[in-house]
């Protein structure tokens, strides 16, 4: 009679299915770990060797840019971009749509603490997500902006970088609805869309009281 345990085999998977497995469960490990976590703990996470990691990802800075792409290229939404140029609707409520969709995915577990854990570990997700956001939405809010209150295009005065950092008061406002639950532990206590319903008006009320005079002191200068 053979005494030995009975060993669990791995089910084999496809060359790119086994490199998706990687990437998701290094998705979840960078996540709760933050990236000190290393590839051989990893390894023993997913039941392989460190080295079949390597045969797939050839460092762990390749295996970071997966999480990248995996988290924040393959969550982003191009409907984002859609409402906010969609100027059948008016500016506040486009802004009101966005943001509500656009906290489906970056107000996530895995979305705030990697984030997290990157900017604090100084890797390029915060960067290279930060540029992304900068081009696709914080530049064509302004330009919404100003078309909404009948100030002067980009192309007769650029935009400006208090401009953008009004716009940035926006995420970051939202993005703190996510470090309160995932980091700090403190969840917002009302309905989240009412909050970010209200962000926006406070926002606007804001935004067109100071923003000609933005526009403005870019012309006299």
């Amino acid at each position: 009679m053979n005494s030995n345990p009975i060993v669990k085999r791995r089910s084999r998977l496809s060359g790119p299915a086994r490199a998706q497995e990687i990437v998701r469960e290094a998705v979840r490990f960078f996540a709760e770990l933050g990236f000190d976590g290393d590839t051989r703990q990893l390894a023993r996470r997913l039941g392989v060797t460190q080295s079949l990691i390597y045969k797939y990802f050839p460092n762990k800075a390749a295996l970071i840019e997966e999480v990248y792409k995996e988290v924040y290229l393959g969550r982003w939404d191009p409907y984002w971009e859609a409402v906010l140029r969609d100027r059948s609707i008016a500016l506040e409520e486009r802004l009101i749509r966005l943001y509500q969709e656009y906290a489906k995915a970056a107000l996530t577990w895995d979305w705030v603490r990697i984030f997290m854990f990157s900017g604090l570990r100084g890797e390029d997700i915060n960067r290279k997500y930060l540029d992304l956001l900068r081009q696709r939405i914080l530049e064509p809010a302004v330009i919404e902006l100003r078309h909404e209150m009948q100030l002067p295009g980009i192309d007769q005065v650029p935009i400006n970088t208090s401009e953008i950092e009004m716009v940035w008061s926006i995420n970051a406002r939202i993005f703190y609805f996510g470090q309160r639950q995932w980091i700090f532990a403190v969840p917002v206590e009302e309905p989240l869309n009412d909050m970010i319903a209200l962000t926006i008006r406070h926002f606007m009320a804001g935004a067109r009281a100071v923003w000609p005079a933005l526009v403005q002191a870019r012309t006299s200068s």
